[in-house]
């Protein structure tokens, strides 16, 4: 029913990498690449989607989980921004992704009562872009009422609060979702493809060559989109002349703490001398961030520093009745947002604008935007590719097209004990699996009526998940498994280093790893949470 991206279909996607001329060739496998790959084949035209490690593995999977119009954005006066952003957030809440995408509650503590009029007159203006309906509309705290929502909130140094509603969701499965919807709608998807140079002829980029499991692949294509974030400059310099434009990189660290830390009914938002920082309510988990800094360094080697999760914590604390310390934080990420370069020397104040160009003929760049807005930025820039195409496109779809395990999800959702009483599992358990995979949970629901031992937990997971990241969703090693299948390697200070050999142990048949594949795949992943965790 759903598009499975295991080994075997991942063979026959690279031998048909060399042999077929696509109408387009996406490179780049973060959010708005997955979405050009949907915009694309979802139109009718043949596609290939390379990623040069795994789906969303860069910027796409640290953000701060949130789909949001950017409430700080009004006071930038981004209107244009901000109301594209939350006619995406309804879009998403509402038919493409209600089981990965839902409202959640924000505190905005009011440090004066003058701030009252000021911010609510902002969160109105905010509900009345979102629209009605798509989340419930804000309202005003007295002292008492936002102690009664946050007891760990020290409310005896606010005026008050305003609650509002925006959306969260896991960042990865998202990008993930995309990808396997693209390849439903026929377009060819591979990961650990990466290009190595750019093909010409008649002064026109006419393909790539890919490197992809140990072979160098010449991609023919009519068009080649490059929606590569912040390494968009790296793909740039295999293109002669002047760049359209460059990419600044803005560091963004969030660390996790455990739930039972801060008593608080939703998130909590609250104003840095650079930014905002949010709490954000994920699972078992408090998500805490971001910072806003400058980055020039390696974008494949960004860490959270001990001075990142200071500020983090010093910032949080300065609106909690028990501050939290080092200990308590169970886990950290860093992330780059791709920002297109402006005169201003902060990248907190550069705009999330994005922009697309055609840099030669055939080869198309697309760069900055907001993760909220990546369907927008997918069909501006298949819009400016299929230009000149020679046959007619039909105009983008994906505003009205539901991404995989989107249908069905709210009836499952309603019949939710039943499908517990029938798998066995809790009522909860079967809950948390509808909001990752929506109605495809049948599919890992199969995994475990076909092995109860599947229905193990795995650092919070069932087992059957494990071996439904290799069966279904195109995990090659464990750090696609513990980083972005799972999020466990977000959720241990170890990266997940302690239970890599009992996920070793589950994903080793399907993909075909002997003994000693086995055995040197968990020591290179410990290897790597031990150099990541030294950071």
């Amino acid at each position: 029913m759903f598009a499975r991206l295991d080994p075997v279909r991942r063979a026959d996607a690279v031998r048909s990498l060399g042999s077929t001329e696509f109408d387009v060739l996406v490179v780049g496998g973060g959010v708005v690449g997955a979405g050009a790959a949907l915009d694309a084949a979802s139109r009718g035209l043949s596609v290939a989607l390379v990623e040069a490690h795994d789906w969303a593995a860069g910027t796409s999977s640290r953000s701060s989980k949130l789909v949001h119009g950017g409430l700080r954005y009004l006071e930038q006066l981004e209107f244009k921004l901000v109301r594209e952003a939350l006619k995406e957030r309804g879009l998403l809440l509402r038919r493409l992704a209600p089981h990965l995408v839902r409202p959640v509650p924000f505190l905005f503590p009011l440090e004066k009562q003058w701030e009252r009029a000021y911010v609510g007159a902002g969160v109105m203006l905010y509900d009345l872009i979102g629209g009605a309906g798509a989340v419930p509309m804000h309202r005003h705290l007295s002292r008492s009422k936002m102690a009664a929502v946050g007891p760990s909130v020290d409310s005896s140094a606010f005026a008050g609060a305003i609650r509002y509603y925006d959306a969260q969701m896991d960042d990865a499965r998202l990008v993930l979702t995309l990808v396997r919807t693209a390849a439903q709608h026929g377009a060819t998807v591979l990961s650990r493809a990466r290009v190595t140079s750019l093909l010409r002829s008649g002064g026109r980029v006419t393909g790539a060559q890919v490197s992809v499991d140990g072979s160098v692949v010449d991609v023919r294509a009519r068009r080649v989109i490059s929606a590569t974030g912040v390494w968009t400059d790296s793909l740039n310099s295999m293109s002669p002349g002047a760049s359209p434009f460059h990419v600044r990189m803005s560091k963004g660290v969030h660390v996790l703490v455990d739930r039972s830390k801060i008593q608080l009914d939703g998130g909590l938002i609250t104003r840095t001398e650079k930014s905002v920082l949010f709490v954000i309510p994920w699972g078992r988990y408090w998500i805490i961030g971001t910072t806003d800094t400058p980055y020039s360094g390696d974008p494949d080697s960004v860490v959270a520093t001990s001075e990142d999760v200071s500020y983090i914590l010093d910032h949080v604390n300065a609106v909690l009745r028990s501050p939290l310390s080092v200990d308590d934080v169970l886990g950290t990420y860093a992330g780059l947002r791709p920002l297109l370069d402006g005169a201003s020397g902060d990248t907190a104040k550069l705009s999330r604008e994005h922009a697309v160009a055609e840099r030669e003929p055939g080869f198309f760049v697309i760069a900055g935007g907001k993760y909220t807005t990546y369907r927008v930025m997918a069909a501006d820039v298949v819009n400016s590719a299929v230009k000149g195409l020679g046959k007619v496109v039909a105009p983008s779809l994906t505003a009205k097209l539901p991404l995989c395990g989107a249908v069905g999800y709210h009836e499952l959702w309603a019949d939710r004990a039943r499908v517990a009483s029938e798998s066995g599992l809790s009522t909860s358990t079967v809950e948390r699996l509808l909001q990752r995979y929506g109605s495809a949970v049948s599919d890992v629901l199969a995994l475990v009526a076909q092995d109860s031992s599947l229905s193990a937990d795995v650092a919070g997971y069932l087992a059957a998940e494990i071996v439904y990241a290799v069966t279904h969703e195109g995990a090659l090693d464990l750090e696609d498994v513990l980083a972005r299948r799972t999020r466990i390697a977000i959720e241990h200070l170890d990266q997940g280093a302690s239970v890599a050999g009992v996920v070793a142990d589950l994903i080793a048949g399907p993909l075909g790893w002997s003994d000693a594949e086995r055995e040197a795949a968990v020591r290179v992943y410990r290897d790597y949470a031990t150099e990541m965790a030294a950071k």
